[in-house]
């Protein structure tokens, strides 16, 4: 008796070892598991935010700055986009210049005037809050804040040109400077460009080196010796005499070729005019596209989306990019989806939210709160969601890298695959029966942007899985 009293007491102290062995086992493998999620959702961060800002353009003026795409260390993703910035004050100009990739502009904040070449002419137009407007690479323009007391601010998508004289980068092409920044003129053999001008080589000194105040300068105020506000405020014969020397530089280089849509003669020579809206032949050059006058492509108690593509806006044609606008009510949800067609990037406008990522392998990629001016992307079929707070609404606007209609395919929700897919085939992928499947499906009666966890029929069964 006593040794079978031993012999339990034995196995007790046994499994009692053992079962602390299997629970330490547990507990470090989930500790295991928790820190490589927890590493794996800060590698998302770093991946899909893009909250490095870099200066581009930076004087008293305004400025440029870009958080900028391209691949990612030890990754396959690749952004083909960087997202700019710019923000001009009262009374300024961003001065003549083109680019070697294509832009996109929407006006986040005041109005301004642009002005670029279109099928060799000069259009200038009037932009205002919610606008959109398309450059196309290789056109020259340029950007005026003619408020007396607002701010410009305007988002642009720049389009990472493989073309480009460096690795991800985009290249400025000036046609007026100086010293800061320097035209492109500027380049040439001061010899050659003098003998081109027919003017000596003091004068063309002098010529090319009065511009000092860099990309973005002041046309009014204390800035009034500038030699732009000199520019802009002399009659139109006073600078055709200024500028028909570089005009016929551009004669007398290229006589018979045809003129390229930067033509600096056919450039200055429009600017001189000063046309809102040019007609040439049969054809009228494209206005602006206005965000907030377009009716939303859905609408529910919860919030809306206008999304804008080329059949919409023809000149997204060109930069083969599409735009759309998103708002939130607090606490709602944009429903999981995928896009099959493009890469997305957001711009968050205005409020707070979350935006959730998920790896192809069914892991969390990031769940990572973003607030105004923040920048994300997402890779295309990449399953993602947006939350926003509950403490106001959410807006965010962005870029797709398609101008074709990108057709997101929704997971959850009325309109979701989830009902599409529904059946005994789909029953038993989850291991369930097809009764059961029916219930969760049908549980969620709204689509595309859905309700507040707290107005949720079954708070468990449409938010548990997604608020990790």
């Amino acid at each position: 008796m006593g040794n079978r009293t031993l012999l339990l007491l034995v196995l007790v102290l046994f499994s009692t070892l053992v079962a602390s062995v299997v629970g330490y086992e547990y507990e470090g493998r989930r500790e295991r598991e928790e820190e490589e999620e927890s590493e794996q959702r800060t590698q998302g961060e770093n991946w899909f935010l893009l909250r490095q800002l870099h200066d581009v353009v930076k004087t008293d003026a305004g400025s440029m700055r870009m958080v900028k795409g391209g691949y990612r260390r030890g990754s396959f993703l690749h952004s083909p986009m960087h997202v700019g910035f710019i923000s001009m004050e009262p009374n300024s100009l961003f001065i003549p210049q083109y680019l070697d990739s294509d832009l996109v502009l929407f006006v986040h904040h005041g109005e301004a005037r642009v002005g670029n070449i279109y099928r060799n002419e000069l259009v200038e137009r009037h932009l205002k809050h919610g606008d959109v407007y398309t450059i196309a690479a290789g056109s020259a323009f340029y950007l005026e804040n003619r408020a007396e007391n607002e701010r410009l601010r305007i988002i642009c998508s720049i389009d990472i040109n493989s073309e480009s004289m460096g690795w991800h980068a985009f290249q400025s092409f000036f046609i007026g400077g100086g010293i800061h920044p320097a035209s492109v003129l500027a380049g040439f053999d001061h010899n050659t460009l003098s003998t081109a001008l027919n003017v000596s080589t003091a004068e063309l000194r002098r010529f090319l080196t009065r511009q000092s105040s860099g990309p973005i300068v002041h046309l009014s105020g204390s800035h009034h010796t500038d030699v732009w506000t000199k520019f802009v405020a002399q009659e139109s014969h006073q600078k055709l005499a200024h500028l028909k020397r570089i005009v016929n530089l551009e004669k007398e280089v290229r006589p018979k070729e045809e003129e390229s849509t930067w033509s600096l003669r056919k450039f200055l020579c429009a600017l001189l005019k000063r046309k809102d809206v040019v007609k040439r032949g049969n054809h009228k050059a494209p206005s602006a596209y206005n965000l907030y006058n377009r009716k939303p492509n859905f609408k529910n108690d919860y919030g809306w989306t206008k999304s804008v593509d080329e059949s919409d806006y023809s000149p997204l044609q060109q930069s083969g990019n599409g735009v759309y606008l998103v708002n939130l009510s607090p606490g709602s949800m944009m429903a999981p989806h995928v896009n099959p067609r493009a890469i997305e990037y957001g711009v968050v406008l205005k409020g707070t939210g979350r935006v959730q990522i998920v790896y192809p392998n069914g892991t969390l990629a990031m769940n990572a709160r973003v607030r105004q001016g923040d920048v994300f992307w997402v890779p295309r079929y990449y399953p993602f969601c947006h939350i926003a707070s509950t403490n106001g609404p959410f807006e965010f606007f962005g870029f797709t890298t398609s101008a074709r209609r990108n057709h997101p395919q929704f997971l959850v929700g009325r309109n979701s695959l989830m009902q599409s897919l529904r059946g005994p085939e789909f029953a038993a992928a989850f291991g369930i029966g097809e009764k059961r499947l029916k219930r969760i499906v049908n549980a969620q009666r709204e689509q595309v942007i859905l309700p507040s966890s707290s107005d949720s029929p079954d708070d468990e069964a449409m938010y548990g899985f997604l608020l990790v």
